[in-house]
């Protein structure tokens, strides 16, 4: 192991030991590498590490201060089948939480929600997706939450419905309704809709200048792409989500039950 990633695991295990709190600032660079018998550009490599895990904040002209944690989201595969368990409850049931709620184990009060809708119009990767003819009208709905602590939302979603299969229920079509009660199941139950199935895809990629901005990720964060496809029990596909997550805060869950032999 090269020094500087001695340097930075010692670091990072006192910060995760609760040794270094959040907040306190570290000694001087030049003290720092003193400390560890090294020069100041090795110990500056080991703090650009820490950095970019998120585990510490440079401030120019200030010094070197411990992170707060951000809150962690853990996604899992259950929570498709709680949403649609919770979809048919009385409203008073599920306006006491949600899949963000669930995910994080925050109370709804502790989040601020935004939703924006939009018309949009099926590219030919959407209405391959969709099995719809390009160009198909399609409602396009971006939703950010965020912890009320922090400014970050924990992701940015960007979530399609074809535009004639939910304007059954013009309430569907207005983001003032939002966060809606039992979420996009229940949306999709109120025009007669039931899940059979949802896929999830996953990919991994470094993070555009505006996806670092607006998540709030440190430099060597990646982020993770999720493509969530849900179909109905006709075998018709009837929303795609995209979700891109950042990797300093998200985990990412997979239980398969197993058939005994």
């Amino acid at each position: 192991m090269a020094k500087y990633e001695q340097i930075a695991d010692a670091l990072r295990q006192s910060i995760r030991a609760g040794q270094l709190q959040p907040g306190e600032r570290l000694p001087a660079e030049d003290k720092l590498a003193a400390q560890y018998r090294t020069s100041v550009p090795t110990l500056q490599r080991a703090l650009s590490e820490l950095a970019a895990e998120g585990l510490i904040d440079k401030r120019h002209g200030v010094g070197t201060f411990v992170r707060k944690p951000r809150q962690r989201v853990e996604r899992n595969n259950a929570r498709h089948q709680w949403e649609k368990d919770r979809a048919r409850q009385p409203e008073a049931e599920r306006q006491k939480t949600g899949s963000t709620e669930h995910d994080t184990g925050l109370e709804v009060t502790d989040l601020a929600f935004r939703a924006e809708y939009r018309d949009a119009e099926a590219n030919e990767d959407l209405a391959s997706v969709f099995g719809v003819p390009v160009g198909t009208r399609l409602l396009e709905r971006i939703y950010r939450t965020n912890s009320v602590d922090e400014e970050a939302p924990f992701a940015l979603v960007h979530s399609y419905l074809v535009h004639e299969v939910v304007a059954g229920n013009p309430d569907l079509l207005n983001a003032a309704n939002e966060p809606w009660p039992g979420g996009t199941q229940n949306q999709l139950h109120t025009v007669g809709i039931e899940l059979d199935r949802i896929e999830e895809r996953i990919t991994a990629r470094p993070p555009t200048v505006e996806e670092a901005e607006e998540l709030g990720i440190k430099k060597g964060v990646s982020v993770f792409l999720l493509r969530k496809i849900s179909t109905d029990i006709d075998d018709r596909v009837v929303e795609v989500s995209d979700v891109t997550l950042s990797g300093d805060r998200t985990e990412l869950v997979f239980t398969t039950p197993l058939k005994r032999w």
